[in-house]
């Protein structure tokens, strides 16, 4: 445990970046486990209404230190793939 005052409130920070990180990375994995359930479906419609919230979940993972720029383009890019290859 900290000792020192500053530490005592970096410590406080960090929890608190915790929670919203595990937050954003939840709603990210979860927008993605949808649109793969709907791949098995092979409802077009659905998946291309789910893909502007995936994107955003993923964009937004991006912004804020969750993912690196690149990774984020990856999984956009893999999304899309999929989706295509289910139709």
């Amino acid at each position: 445990m900290p000792i020192i005052k500053s530490a005592k409130k970096a410590l406080r920070g960090s929890k608190r970046k915790h929670v919203f990180n595990l937050r954003r990375n939840k709603a990210m994995n979860e927008t993605v486990k949808e649109i793969k359930k709907l791949t098995t479906g092979k409802n077009k419609a659905e998946m291309e209404k789910l893909l502007p919230k995936v994107y955003k979940t993923i964009d937004k993972a991006a912004k804020r230190g969750l993912l690196k720029k690149n990774t984020a383009a990856r999984k956009k890019s893999r999304i899309v793939k999929m989706i295509k290859k289910a139709v």
